[in-house]
């Protein structure tokens, strides 16, 4: 169960974050504000923070860089502001993502459940199939005969299909999980970077990217 810190001087904002993300089964944790949340990052596991700008004393850009100061996780910004320049100042301070108040508490957990996934992701970053190694620092395949170089995408896409291969992934998916839930752009380019990917990897007969039509895409590994 993935540990939620939920930074907030508002209790009726804090309880409704709570609500949902105890239905969602995150465990939840409240500071009322900053130096209260530096506290408990101190004694507590947190698998991901969501922060207030608007607080008193330590406001959400300077808790969101002192955590970033010695903390790796996911940090997602909630404020009452919807500028482009505020928004600008908090990803500058280290955040991953963005909400602006009233927010749909729905789109608030599938946000959550977006940068878990992405940051696990990224924090394992070599994945091993067989001789194969797929490696996400170097953005590299490297097989007993080949070393294949990629781009950061490609890189990322076969690493999310080779984590579970078999496994159908839609275009939906991937895109939420390679590009993140607030890509705008055409799911087709998903497909411009599978048909890169079957280039690149064409010389590695022991992996293959399946089309499985109607729904997505999967990795088979060959015998």
């Amino acid at each position: 169960m993935n540990t939620i810190l939920v930074v907030d001087d508002d209790a009726h904002i804090r309880k409704l974050i709570r609500l949902y993300l105890e239905n969602s089964n995150y465990h939840v944790l409240e500071a009322e504000d900053g130096k209260a949340a530096l506290d408990l990052l101190e004694k507590e596991h947190v698998d991901l923070a969501i922060v207030d700008v608007m607080m008193p004393n330590i406001d959400g850009y300077e808790l969101t860089e002192d955590i970033r100061s010695f903390l790796d996780i996911p940090i997602l910004m909630v404020t009452a502001k919807g500028e482009s320049q505020d928004k600008v100042k908090g990803f500058r301070a280290g955040t991953d993502d963005y909400v602006v108040k009233p927010f749909d508490p729905v789109e608030l957990t599938l946000r959550v459940e977006a940068l878990l996934k992405r940051y696990h992701i990224q924090s394992d970053s070599t994945l091993k199939i067989g001789s194969i190694t797929i490696d996400l620092d170097r953005l590299l395949v490297e097989s007993k005969e080949h070393e294949i170089h990629l781009k950061k995408k490609e890189c990322e896409l076969l690493f999310t299909l080779a984590n579970t291969p078999g496994k159908i992934f839609t275009r939906n998916q991937l895109i939420e999980k390679i590009w993140g839930y607030d890509y705008e752009g055409d799911e087709r380019t998903v497909d411009v970077h599978i048909k890169r990917l079957r280039e690149q990897l064409g010389s590695i007969s022991e992996l293959s990217i399946t089309t499985v039509r109607g729904l997505g895409y999967r990795l088979e590994v060959m015998d």
